[in-house]
């Protein structure tokens, strides 16, 4: 279960009250050095897939001995296992797929870790600063088993302001969070190693998703601002190197692990998908899988697609063959001048458009949660953008006012074309639905003051910080005023954006307190930066016939 404890029995069993009302035995475990588990706590324990001796464990080992004392002392049981996990646990249930235990049939990694540096802590080597308080509860080892919280006296108090914006501005440069976690190994693992070396690799499940025999259903939501990259980088990678394995994938209109809880009407902050929704998935897909594989000895009667995915502009479920969808095609949004964005590429000879990032005023990264403190962010995933739009340090693209339903299904790629006056820059690029003026509320509206006319609706982000724009092991600096290309991945999308809605395109440098500041002059390791190095920088995106910035995007009909 998850390393952050339970004390009490549930009220519920399993995934689901229909798993539940299925009389499958369910079995929690805290995991190896958490509450009433013995042994050192690791974060993401490293696989070990040549094992050569008992103590030689990690995460699958662990599963192994865990699967044969099950069998050998639990009743009634035929003698078929399964595993479930939601985000951390997801991680644990990627990693025990790995065990090769002959019981274990099927696994549900659900918004699953699969790499710290690209997922949760990290998002392309930047910092996830609104993370920050959650350091006690991965970084101090419990001296004995407990039941408690043995984290909970080293929890940073919340100011009563509750305004996060401001809290991590007073913080300053990152080396300030010495004071507060001098004592947590995991801030000082994170401080010590900027790059993505070997201590980071190897913490990574995914370059030994070679040997996948279970069947595998991977859940993942659209809006979850946790673990989104682990989702669809552990479908992809067991479909690419497992070929024989049952594997699918299933995506909904959810922020983190919110399918596994019915609310009634679907909602992600102001928008509205649908009823039951969550119903739907638990009982649809979640229990046709394990009912398959571990009442049934038959796997062609799983009635299930490869791809059970969510439409977020159309609001509705749609079944592939395959993710992405096999008939989709590569085109690209063009950055123009004057602020358009277009699918033909431009044509001057030379063009650029400018703006100054100032460390010292970073554009928000949410405007409905800059006075909140929460374990983490998640509303900006689908947030009304206007309040950026208006910002001199943020450049705004859109299209006209489109003539048909456009529908995005698969990956997004950016590839800028960019300039700086400093010697090291951040890239955020947000892909935006823009919705017509016509555009009216919906009745389940949490916010009534919120209108719907004209919302600018978050579909996709993603940060890029520039000196990992070669390579994520070496950083090197950018040259000042010298053009150079930065690429990079925004995790994958399937949206409609309908007829009578524009396409935008936002990119800034900033995106605070979601992330760190760039310091914007190079320095070796961000997290020991001081309060001079942070300075202002004119930053330039170039699109003309030579240097065409751009977003790569799948497109089916």
């Amino acid at each position: 279960v998850a390393p952050y404890g339970e004390e009490a029995y549930p009220n519920e069993l399993g995934p689901s009250p229909i798993m539940m009302r299925e009389k499958y035995i369910f079995v929690y475990q805290d995991v190896r050095g958490r509450y009433m588990s013995e042994g050192t706590w690791t974060n993401m324990t490293p696989h070990i897939p040549d094992k050569k001796s008992n103590t030689d464990v990690d995460e699958a080992s662990d599963t192994y001995d865990t699967i044969e004392w099950l069998l050998k002392n639990i009743p009634y049981h035929n003698g078929r296992v399964g595993i479930w996990g939601i985000s951390y646990p997801g991680f644990y249930t990627i990693a025990s797929a790995l065990c090769n235990h002959p019981a274990l049939k099927a696994v549900s990694p659900q918004a699953p870790i699969a790499d710290f540096f690209f997922d949760d802590f990290h998002h392309n080597g930047a910092f996830t600063l609104e993370y920050f308080l959650t350091f006690p509860i991965f970084g101090i080892q419990h001296p004995q088993p407990t039941t408690q919280d043995w984290w909970a006296d080293k929890m940073i108090a919340v100011p009563a302001t509750r305004d996060g914006y401001k809290f991590y501005m007073n913080l300053g440069p990152l080396k300030n969070g010495e004071k507060f976690y001098a004592d947590n190994f995991f801030w000082k693992q994170i401080v010590e190693h900027p790059n993505y070396d070997e201590f980071w690799q190897k913490r990574s499940i995914v370059p030994h998703l070679k040997n996948v025999k279970p069947a595998v259903l991977t859940v993942g939501g659209w809006f979850d601002a946790e673990d989104l990259y682990g989702p669809l980088t552990i479908y992809k990678t067991i479909e690419k190197h497992n070929p024989n394995t049952f594997n699918i994938l299933t995506m909904g209109p959810f922020g983190h692990g919110k399918w596994a809880r019915e609310t009634g009407h679907t909602l992600h902050g102001d928008l509205y998908f649908g009823d039951s929704l969550a119903t739907f998935y638990q009982r649809e897909i979640e229990a046709k899988f394990f009912r398959s594989f571990l009442k049934s000895d038959e796997e062609s009667k799983v009635d299930l697609p490869e791809a059970y995915m969510f439409d977020t502009g159309k609001k509705e479920y749609r079944k592939f063959e395959k993710w992405p969808p096999s008939n989709a095609r590569t085109e690209a949004l063009y950055l123009h001048s004057g602020g358009k964005l277009a699918f033909t590429p431009p044509s001057e000879a030379r063009a650029f458009s400018e703006y100054v990032s100032d460390p010292q005023k970073p554009v928000p990264s949410s405007e409905v949660e800059a006075e909140m403190f929460g374990f983490t962010p998640f509303l900006y995933m689908s947030e009304d953008q206007r309040f950026a739009s208006s910002r001199p340090d943020v450049l705004v693209f859109q299209t006209e006012v489109l003539d048909k339903d456009i529908t995005l299904a698969g990956e997004i790629t950016a590839k800028l074309f960019v300039s700086t006056t400093g010697s090291d820059a951040d890239f955020f690029v947000k892909l935006i639905d823009v919705y017509p003026d016509t555009a009216e509320n919906h009745p389940y509206l949490p916010n009534k003051r919120v209108l719907l006319s004209g919302y600018e609706q978050m579909v996709r982000s993603e940060i890029m910080r520039a000196r990992f724009r070669k390579s994520f092991e070496k950083p090197e600096p950018m040259k000042p005023n010298q053009i150079t290309e930065v690429t990079f991945r925004l995790q994958d999308v399937f949206h409609t954006f309908k007829k009578g809605h524009r396409i935008m395109v936002h990119v800034q440098s900033t995106a605070f307190p979601l992330f760190d500041r760039n310091p914007q002059k190079y320095v070796p390791n961000i997290y020991k930066a001081d309060e001079k190095d942070f300075i202002k920088a004119t930053h330039r995106v170039y699109h003309d016939r030579k240097n065409q910035s751009r977003l790569e995007v799948q497109v089916i009909d």
